[in-house]
């Protein structure tokens, strides 16, 4: 096995194509083809975590946050970052960070806190947009049942509970030279005249280039006319942020009390209470001051979530608890999760969970 196929695993649970645009995810240090002696998984890549590595023998490092998040310049060891990936590259540790593209999953981080806190009725608070695109080529009519097979077995047309295909049978055209072409299909012949179908599927976005390289693959034409274009779709599995219910109701001070006790933080930060019961509750792992004002939209009675500045607790404006959990403990079991996962799907070889605490913040 090699580090490749570790990272097929891992984005099969959280595609890259769903990470937001301004982040650093995937492979930032090592060799995708490297041969694989362990996998060591942690919330965030520090040094100790490249010295548990190296003591359990573990040539990858699956980190939630992205240890290279700005642009290198230099590698001198000055600051803690480019320690890191020094160390890691000096014993041949590939690092590898799934972050918002995992925030985004409806299995990954805001699942994880619903888990916790045993929150039915769940739903994506924020979902992402623009997340199916559409496919429109023309093949000809022999050849347009092979073609839609093709698309249809590596993930084309399979969107939600319905069958998004089509051939456009009314739309046949023709293929037709003229004395300046040389049509051919492949190396095996001329067409004079071709009658074409035309055929559309959508396919989720991180497809793309799986569909396309089929596409290529299966098609006759050397020269393959074809569109994509992106659906203006809110996908329900795919963004940022859930949203629950208790299975029984609380007082405000009893929920915070069982906050602090599931999520194991040692203080949480909140907005004035309402003197109303707690029944629905937001989540949103890290830092999630953005999803205010889509909590209230969604009438949660409380919002939980990480670095809430000051002004930010004035926008509850009695409509919503705020709690702030903290940054960490907010995504803390998230390495849980992973672990879990990959030891399903991974089982000759060692999946490790990382023991180094990387909490930067401290509590007196």
């Amino acid at each position: 096995m090699i580090v490749q196929d570790v990272i097929n695993h891992i984005e099969a649970l959280s595609p890259l194509a769903y990470a937001e645009d301004f982040d650093n995810v995937g492979l930032l240090v090592g060799d995708k083809n490297n041969n694989l002696t362990g996998v060591l998984v942690t919330l965030d890549t520090l040094e100790a975590v490249i010295d548990e590595a190296i003591e359990s023998n573990c040539n990858l490092i699956v980190s939630f946050h992205p240890i290279i998040f700005q642009g290198l310049k230099k590698l001198t060891g000055k600051t803690y970052v480019e320690r890191v990936v020094m160390k890691a590259l000096k014993h041949d540790i590939a690092i590898y960070a799934m972050h918002t593209a995992l925030d985004n999953s409806i299995l990954g981080v805001n699942n994880m806190i619903c888990e916790k806190l045993g929150l039915k009725n769940r739903n994506i608070l924020i979902p992402q947009a623009s997340t199916i695109k559409k496919l429109i080529t023309y093949a000809p009519k022999n050849e347009a049942e092979h073609l839609r097979n093709a698309l249809f077995e590596v993930g084309a047309g399979n969107i939600g509970n319905y069958d998004h295909c089509s051939f456009n049978t009314d739309g046949i055209g023709t293929y037709k030279g003229n004395e300046n072409s040389n049509p051919t299909i492949g190396k095996k012949g001329i067409i004079h005249q071709e009658a074409e179908i035309q055929i559309s599927v959508t396919f989720p976005k991180h497809l793309e280039s799986q569909i396309l390289k089929t596409l290529f693959k299966t098609h006759s034409y050397e020269e393959v006319a074809y569109e994509v274009t992106t659906l203006e779709n809110k996908n329900q599995n795919i963004g940022m942020g859930m949203i629950g219910e208790l299975e029984h109701e609380m007082t405000e001070k009893d929920f915070l009390i069982f906050l602090k006790t599931n999520m194991k933080t040692e203080a949480i930060r909140h907005s004035k209470f309402r003197n109303k019961p707690i029944k629905k509750v937001a989540v949103l792992g890290g830092s999630g001051s953005f999803a205010i004002g889509a909590a209230k939209a969604s009438e949660a009675d409380i919002f939980i979530t990480a670095d809430l500045k000051y002004h930010d607790f004035f926008t509850a404006e009695n409509q919503i608890v705020l709690a702030d959990i903290g940054h960490y403990e907010s995504e803390q079991f998230t390495k849980n999760l992973l672990v879990a996962y990959l030891m399903k799907k991974i089982t000759n070889f060692a999946i490790v969970l990382s023991k180094t605490n990387t909490n930067p913040v401290k509590y007196f």
